[in-house]
């Protein structure tokens, strides 16, 4: 069944790229809501990478560690790019009420529907505080909204 929903994970990994590389010119520092932007990257690439393994059952080897040091630009592309594409192939397949049991005991029970809006909605709320720190620092963020997703990809 398709839905058109892989066209919001196929925006979402299309909006994760350029920030990445937008985000390689700011100091390591500099602040944000959620703490520092590289700060905030690893936890916007962590998370997205436990939604696809909640949804796929399959975790990357080695996960990427939120406490650690900086991974890297290089590092978090790749990490993007493998957990955006489990993404689209997700919101492809169409099992959207198929109920998951998460949490770290299994007891917290939610639709994959519900994990991919999440996915979504985390990605834009962090994507947005980037953004504003680059606006604050005068650095133009990239554009990422809907019609420059459109004039991208067409």
């Amino acid at each position: 069944m398709t839905t058109g929903l892989s066209a919001f994970f196929q925006y979402n990994l299309w909006a994760n790229l350029p920030l990445l590389d937008a985000c390689a010119h700011l100091d390591a520092t500099t602040q944000g809501t959620f703490g520092s932007v590289r700060d905030t990257l690893m936890h916007l690439f962590s998370s997205e990478e436990g939604y696809a393994g909640a949804l796929t059952g399959q975790r990357p080897e080695t996960a990427l560690d939120e406490s650690g040091p900086f991974a890297g630009f290089d590092e978090l592309r790749r990490r993007a790019m493998r957990s955006g594409e489990e993404l689209i192939r997700v919101a492809e397949r169409g099992e959207l009420s198929k109920i998951l049991h998460l949490g770290y005991d299994g007891t917290y029970e939610a639709a994959v529907i519900v994990v991919l809006i999440q996915a979504i909605n985390h990605g834009v709320d962090h994507r947005s505080q980037i953004a504003t720190v680059m606006s604050q620092q005068g650095i133009e963020p990239p554009e990422l909204d809907g019609w420059s997703y459109n004039d991208a990809t067409r």
